[in-house]
C-alpha cells in the first residue's frame, strides 16, 4: 500500500500539480480536501449501483478499463476502506488479474446516470484466488455465472465528480417498475369510473 498521506495525491501527482499551476486552476484545488474511507453517502451510493468501470494498468502502464454489472449490491462492503465483488468465469483474457499482479494501482468508476451523478475512487487492487468462503458470500443469490475468484479493492481516496455533460439515462428495470406502477393506478381508476357508471353516479 502507498504511504501518501494525502488522499488529494493520488490523484494530483506533481505533474498534475504543475499542469493546474500553468493554466491558472490549482488555487481552486490547492486546499480540496478527498476521503479515504467509506462515508454513508458513499455506501448508499455503492448500494444502488448496478455496474461500474474498473481500471488497471500493467507494470509498464499500459491501462486496461473493464466493466463489471451485476444486481444491486453486488459491489459488497466489507469495511470502511475495502470494497470487494465476485470475479465470474467470463472470457478468460485475465488483463485485470495479470495487471493486478504487477501493479496494484486501481481506479473505479461509479455512474448513476438516472440522477447525474459519479463517484471515482482511487485505490489498490488484490485478486484473490481459492477461497471458497469469500467467494460465497460474495455471490449474488440467484445471479447467473460462477465465481471464479475475489477482487479486493483498498481505497486510497475518493471524490465525487461534477454531473456536468452526463446523458440522463434510466436502467430498464426502474422504467419497466414506473410503468407498472402507472398502469396499476390506471386499471385502479378505470374500474373506479366503470363501478361509477354502474351505479349511475
Amino acid at each position: 500500500m502507498s504511504e501518501i498521506s494525502d488522499p488529494t495525491d493520488h490523484a494530483f501527482s506533481p505533474s498534475v500539480k504543475a499542469a493546474q499551476i500553468r493554466k491558472g486552476s490549482r488555487h481552486h484545488y490547492a486546499g480540496m480536501i478527498m476521503a479515504d474511507r467509506v462515508e454513508p453517502g458513499l455506501a448508499a451510493f455503492i448500494g444502488e449501483a448496478r455496474s461500474f468501470y474498473l481500471a488497471t494498468a500493467s507494470a509498464d502502464g499500459q491501462p486496461y478499463i473493464q466493466h463489471r454489472g451485476g444486481p444491486k449490491g453486488f459491489l459488497r462492503i466489507l469495511d470502511d476502506k475495502r470494497l470487494a465483488f465476485a470475479d465470474l468465469t467470463g472470457n478468460r483474457q485475465y488483463i485485470t488479474t495479470g495487471n493486478a499482479a504487477e501493479n496494484k494501482k486501481a481506479f473505479i468508476f461509479l455512474m448513476d446516470y438516472a440522477n447525474r451523478r459519479r463517484i471515482k475512487i482511487w485505490g489498490e487492487l488484490e485478486v484473490i484466488e481459492g477461497d471458497a468462503d469469500l467467494n460465497a458470500a460474495l455471490a449474488v443469490p440467484g445471479y447467473r455465472g460462477k465465481p471464479e475468484q475475489a477482487m479486493v479493492f483498498t481505497i486510497t481516496a475518493w471524490d465525487v465528480n461534477c454531473p456536468q455533460h452526463i446523458p440522463q439515462l434510466f436502467h430498464a428495470d426502474d422504467v419497466a417498475a414506473a410503468l407498472a406502477t402507472r398502469d396499476a393506478r390506471i386499471a385502479a381508476l378505470e374500474a373506479q369510473l366503470a363501478a361509477l357508471s354502474e351505479n349511475g353516479t
